[in-house]
C-alpha cells in the first residue's frame, strides 16, 4: 500500500479514506485482499477509529466487504457495478460536453489542450496512476467548465468501480485510445460541434464493453463471477 502526506487541514478520516481509495483503484491493494484496520493505521499514523469509518464509507460503496470480529476484504470487480457506473457517466457527459462547446472560455480551452499534452507524455513514457489522473482531471475540468462541480462530487464515489476498471485497463491494454478520444472531445469543443462532442465523450465510455472480456481472461481471480471470490471470503470469515 502506498502511503503519501496528509493535506493540511485533511481530517484523519478523510485522509484514510483518500490513501484507501486511491490504493484501490490503483491496484496496489488488489481486488480480493484481506487489510487489516491495524496496519493500515500504523502505516499512516492514525489510530484505529478513522481507519475504520474510511472502510465503513467505502463498504457503502461496495467496494469494501467487512466482515465483524474477522477483517475487510477488498471487493472483487462486479462487473455489474462497473456497468452501472458508465451507465451514469454516459447520461450525464454528453450533455456536460454539449455544455462545453458553448461554455468553455480560451483559458478553459488551454487547460484542457495541457491537460492532453501531459496525457501524450504520460503515454509514451509509461505512467498508469499519472495517467488516470491526468484522465480524471480532464473529465473533472468539463464538469468544472459547466458549473456542476456538485454533480461530479456526488458520481464521484460510485466511480470507484469503473475507475478501478480503467486504471486496469490502463496497465494491460497497450493499444490505449485514451489519449486520443481526449482529442477528438476536446477538439469538438473547441469547434463548438455538440453532436461530435457527444459521439466522441459516448465512444470513450463505451470502450469498457470491449476490453471487459480481456480482463477476464487476463486477471481471471479478480472478477467476482469468479470461484475464487468463495475461497476468500471462507479465509476471511473461517
Amino acid at each position: 500500500m502506498e502511503v503519501v502526506e496528509r493535506y493540511q487541514g485533511e481530517s484523519a478520516r478523510e485522509y484514510a479514506l483518500r490513501i484507501l481509495r486511491s490504493n484501490i483503484i490503483s491496484m496496489k491493494l488488489k481486488p480480493g485482499s484481506i487489510v487489516s484496520e491495524n496496519e493500515i493505521a500504523l502505516n499512516m499514523g492514525l489510530s484505529r477509529t478513522p481507519v475504520r469509518e474510511a472502510l465503513i464509507e467505502l463498504s457503502k460503496a461496495q467496494i469494501v466487504e467487512i466482515y465483524p470480529q474477522k477483517g475487510s476484504v477488498i471487493s472483487l470487480i462486479d462487473t455489474e457495478l462497473v456497468e452501472e457506473a458508465r451507465f451514469l457517466r454516459l447520461i450525464i457527459e454528453p450533455e456536460i460536453v454539449r455544455l462545453a462547446c458553448n461554455l468553455a472560455t480560451e483559458k478553459d480551452i488551454f487547460d484542457l489542450k495541457e491537460n492532453v499534452r501531459l496525457q501524450e507524455f504520460y503515454l509514451e513514457h509509461p505512467d498508469p496512476d499519472r495517467l488516470l489522473e491526468l484522465d480524471d482531471a480532464f473529465h473533472k475540468k468539463l464538469f468544472t467548465i459547466c458549473k456542476k462541480e456538485r454533480s461530479y462530487s456526488m458520481i464521484k464515489g460510485f466511480m470507484i468501480h469503473y475507475d478501478r476498471f480503467r486504471n486496469l485497463s490502463l496497465v494491460t491494454i497497450k493499444d490505449l485510445k485514451i489519449v486520443s478520444d481526449h482529442k477528438a472531445i476536446l477538439e469538438a469543443i473547441i469547434e463548438h460541434n455538440e453532436e461530435a462532442a457527444k459521439a466522441s465523450i459516448c465512444k470513450h465510455l463505451n470502450r469498457f464493453e470491449i476490453d471487459k472480456q480481456m480482463m477476464r481472461e487476463l486477471y481471471p481471480e479478480y472478477f467476482k463471477e469468479n470461484k475464487h471470490e468463495q475461497s476468500i471470503v471462507k479465509e476471511v470469515v473461517k
